[in-house]
């Protein structure tokens, strides 16, 4: 494995925990770490979570999670062992929403094709 990837996954981890036990900011809501990319030279952390909710609670976790950045990076610094923490760049994680609607597009292509294979049946 490679060191950006166990960085990454360091990252994740110590996040996520952050997260949930220290952020007390009630516009988190249920966020969930979803991944963490750091670039080659460690200097930024882009932050992909996701949200129970709608698109008002999606913007209200984000925007608190931008808020709270400087509070993990504190104690990210204080838990791992690096030269440098990286800044943090918080995402929404759009990926589980855009597996969705494909799924939708497909179970819709697959529906049209059994309404026109049934009408050819009769």
């Amino acid at each position: 494995m490679a060191r950006i990837d166990r960085v990454s996954s360091e990252l994740k981890r110590y996040i996520s925990e952050i997260v949930q036990k220290e952020i007390k900011d009630p516009h988190v809501g249920f966020v969930t770490i979803t991944e963490v990319r750091v670039t080659s030279d460690f200097d930024i952390a882009k932050v992909y979570f996701s949200v129970l909710g709608d698109e008002t609670q999606k913007e209200l976790s984000l925007d608190a999670l931008k808020r709270s950045a400087g509070f993990i990076r504190k104690h990210l610094a204080v838990s791992l062992n690096m030269r440098r923490t990286p800044s943090l760049d918080f995402r929404l994680d759009e990926s589980e929403e855009y597996g969705r609607k494909i799924d939708e597009l497909f179970k819709k292509i697959h529906g049209d094709k059994k309404d026109d294979a049934d009408k050819k049946d009769m």
